[in-house]
């Protein structure tokens, strides 16, 4: 591991910082930036992403994605948590802090708003982070491919309905364009460039040379990330710093939460370390494109609701990078 990537985490938390000073004294930079956007997809934050998941889909073979159905467990744990668990505590923990904890500092409209919101983070379990996540923790390549296309299958057919009955909406329009894109940039396109780089590399021990080679890149690359991520958003954070941190708390307890259920239940399961890591952050990413796009469409771009699905994206960073380092910690306590 390079220094760089050693101390990841303090980088993050100087590009957060970097980001809020960007935003407020380059708001015409920051502009061009948010501009560049085909269906509530940021190119240049896809791209950067693309350059994080692509070191790890060298590393996927497709003749042993076969061997996937020989180890179920990951994958029931990773379903049964992201579609029968997360959305439904999310609402729960909504509802029990901005009705009640928080109704004091919150006017009704704006606490049902923010409830709103974090419904669709809840029901938007992450796409295409969790190859980042999974890569920092050493998970299998082809498990993890197999994980999120099982789950985005799912979310195709679950995601409205599931959000329908939570909000009482009916009319839930899914962003196919959002979708599609998203799976295409964040999946097919860096799956067929690692299968072309792997062909090419032929040898195994010229691939594993090649993925430490460009792992420091991926890293990079994340902390760029969080810098356009909080660039884009510093006008708001700054105006509204404590609806900001109000939001924050719901999805924080619930992140770590999910992780704990989603980790135990593979621990107990004795499911190995290379599975349990990649499964369990499935369930606590979000993919922030759908739900912000979801979230603009049904209640306005400067709605309590696209706010907190915002929040949602504004978090997830630091608090994966913590939880990826509490699973490299506890490796040793799962099954070689």
């Amino acid at each position: 591991m390079s220094s760089f990537e050693r101390y990841l985490s303090v980088w993050v938390a100087l590009a957060m910082v970097a980001g809020l000073i960007l935003g407020n004294i380059a708001p015409g930079l920051v502009g061009v930036i948010a501009g560049a956007e085909i269906a509530s997809v940021n190119l240049v934050v896809a791209v950067l992403i693309w350059a994080m998941v692509y070191p790890m889909m060298v590393g996927v073979d497709l003749s042993s994605i076969k061997d996937v159905a020989k180890a179920p467990r990951g994958l029931i744990i990773t379903l049964v948590v992201n579609w029968l668990i997360k959305p439904f505590t999310m609402a729960l923990l909504a509802v029990l802090f901005f009705e009640t904890l928080f109704a004091p500092w919150i006017a009704p409209e704006d606490a049902q708003q923010y409830i709103a919101g974090l419904i669709l983070l809840g029901a938007a379990p992450c796409t295409a982070m969790v190859f980042v996540w999974s890569n920092l923790t050493k998970g299998d390549p082809n498990y993890t491919l197999v994980q999120v296309t099982v789950n985005d299958l799912i979310m195709v057919f679950a995601f409205a309905p599931i959000v329908a009955f939570l909000l009482g909406v009916t009319d839930i329009t899914v962003p196919w364009e959002t979708l599609l894109l998203s799976v295409v940039l964040y999946i097919v396109l860096p799956l067929v460039a690692g299968m072309i780089t792997r062909a090419r590399l032929g040898s195994a021990k010229a691939i594993d040379a090649f993925k430490a080679k460009v792992s420091p890149v991926s890293a990079m690359a994340l902390t760029v990330t969080v810098v356009i991520l909080f660039a884009l958003q510093a006008e708001t954070i700054v105006a509204r710093p404590a609806a900001i941190l109000l939001i924050a708390v719901p999805i924080i307890l619930q992140s770590y939460s999910i992780f704990a259920l989603a980790y135990a239940t593979a621990w107990a399961a004795k499911v190995p370390h290379r599975i349990a890591a990649p499964c369990a952050m499935i369930g606590t990413s979000n993919f922030f494109e759908l739900a912000v796009a979801v979230a603009i469409s049904l209640f306005g771009l400067g709605s309590g609701a696209a706010l907190a699905t915002v929040v949602g994206v504004l978090v997830e960073v630091p608090v994966m990078l913590s939880l990826v380092a509490f699973a490299n910690r506890t490796r040793a306590r799962f099954p070689a």
